[in-house]
């Protein structure tokens, strides 16, 4: 990821084709090692093509990856043959319980913060 923020940074920088000396070098600016390996991959996947069309396909890739709990269905009310409108449940408020936080004492340590 690191590798990948050092090459975009290049390019934002105005360096449309970043080598991996650019990227090196902003690697090690902020401290962070740089596989040489890893940057020389990143390089040849990314080498010809332009960068805002690898977002552009990224995005509607990541689109239909799942990310988080579940969607909740909520079905609408269905009215009755007579026209009257069906006015859902009033809901009953929740009620809080309050949760009583005990004080920290020192009565076993021996002495006190402010003695």
């Amino acid at each position: 990821m690191k590798i990948l923020a050092a090459y975009l940074l290049a390019v934002l920088g105005g360096n449309s084709n970043p080598s991996a000396h650019d990227v090196k070098i902003i690697l090690e600016s902020v401290g962070a090692d740089a596989d040489d390996g890893m940057i020389e991959f990143l390089l040849s996947e990314v080498k010809g093509k332009d960068i805002t069309e690898l977002i552009a396909s990224g995005r509607e890739k990541f689109a239909s990856v799942p990310s988080g709990g579940g969607a909740v269905a909520v079905a609408a009310p269905v009215g009755s043959g007579g026209g009257g409108a069906v006015t859902p449940a009033a809901a009953e408020p929740k009620k809080e319980e309050k949760v009583e936080e005990k004080e920290e004492s020192d009565d076993g340590m021996g002495f006190s913060l402010f003695d």
